[in-house]
């Protein structure tokens, strides 16, 4: 699996939004975070309306991709204040999971 892009690919998204004025005031993570859950919440209710129709804007593919570009940018925002390297956080992440037991020890 090559995730060796994500950062260049955070990076895109961020300046994208960047020029299409969603910085030109100061944002918070917990703003950021909160349009992270919205989309989650978009991607439940296209879900449970089955709507899984990639001709629909709002289908459920298209909410989980904008998680997914949601997280990327809060990830380049924060790499630029905080120093945060996305493709080193997966592959840690991955490597901690591969070696967590069953399940988590939960049961479910």
């Amino acid at each position: 699996m090559n995730i060796n892009h994500l950062n260049d690919i955070a990076k895109e998204i961020h300046q994208i939004n960047k020029d299409k004025g969603f910085y030109d005031e100061e944002r918070n993570i917990g703003e950021l975070l909160a349009l992270i859950h919205s989309e989650v919440s978009e991607a439940l209710e296209a879900d449970r309306n089955n709507n899984y129709d990639l001709r629909k804007p709002d289908c459920f593919q298209a909410e989980l991709t904008d998680i997914i570009i949601r997280t990327l940018d809060l990830a380049a925002y924060i790499k630029e204040t905080k120093r945060m390297d996305i493709d080193q956080m997966i592959r840690h992440k991955m490597a901690t999971n591969r070696n967590r037991p069953y399940k988590h020890n939960k049961n479910y």
